[in-house]
């Protein structure tokens, strides 16, 4: 059974799991689904379409599942999806998608720091760690483990890849690659996340392949393509190696080189 507190907010249409806990001066919408364990603590609201996984914790402030700030935007039913044991800190807001049917998503156990922004149409994988007042604008996608740094704002459709890290503050327009470290203005990249990939279990072999793979595509004067071929051509094949060159190649916006 849920645990609401009295001066909290609940639509009675609104789905709450056992072992939901909403605190006060909280507000919940009809069309919200909140999984077992989820705590809102005081002062939330979420709204929409929103369903939040089991045991996620929503601190003070936060608003989830708001319309989308998007002047095309004319009410259609759109969704919000927050994944399991991930928090959302003071005021942080997260919107819904702007076209019919579509989501805005977050993964699991993911840090979503106070203040920070997640736009319509965005995609935020697993284990993502956005620090304070990090903004994502619409359509942007953050692959699994990315850790962006505080106050960066990140352009519409930019793609920053898995197991990646945007140092604070920066300007993001154009695509980060996976593994790697990017900052300065303009954004470039400043090696491979050795360290971040070694605390997630990469053997250094495959470090050291992704280190060479990294060198063809940013240190020669090789275009993207051509150095994706490179790379196939010579580092040891493996699931890593070939997402970052996949990664490379499907680019819209351009690599941040």
């Amino acid at each position: 059974m849920a645990d609401v507190h009295p001066l909290a907010v609940v639509d009675p249409r609104a789905r709450l799991a056992a072992g939901v806990r909403v605190g006060p001066f909280c507000w919940v919408g009809p069309d919200v689904v909140l999984d077992e364990g989820v705590v809102l603590d005081s002062s939330v609201r979420v709204d929409g379409h929103t369903t939040i996984g089991a045991r996620t914790r929503v601190h003070a402030g936060a608003v989830l599942g708001g319309p989308p700030q998007d002047l095309k935007f004319r009410g259609e039913t759109t969704y919000l999806k927050v994944g399991a044991d991930t928090v959302i800190r003071e005021c942080a807001t997260a919107n819904l998608a702007s076209e019919e049917g579509q989501t805005t998503s977050i993964g699991s156990g993911c840090l979503v720091m106070a203040y920070a922004h997640v736009a319509h149409n965005t995609v935020v994988g697993d284990k993502v760690i956005l620090a304070n007042g990090v903004q994502l604008a619409g359509y942007v996608t953050v692959e699994d483990w990315a850790i962006v740094g505080g106050l960066a704002p990140v352009h519409q459709f930019v793609r920053i890849g898995a197991h990646a890290m945007v140092g604070g503050g920066w300007r993001v327009p154009q695509d980060v690659a996976p593994y790697t470290r990017a900052a300065g203005q303009p954004l470039k990249p400043i090696g491979l996340n050795a360290i971040g990939l070694a605390r997630r279990g990469f053997t250094p072999e495959r470090i050291a392949e992704l280190k060479q793979a990294y060198r063809i595509v940013f240190r020669s004067d090789l275009t993207v393509e051509d150095a994706a071929a490179r790379v196939r051509a010579e580092v040891a094949p493996s699931p890593e190696v070939e997402h970052f060159v996949r990664f490379a190649l499907e680019s819209k916006r351009g690599l941040a080189r």
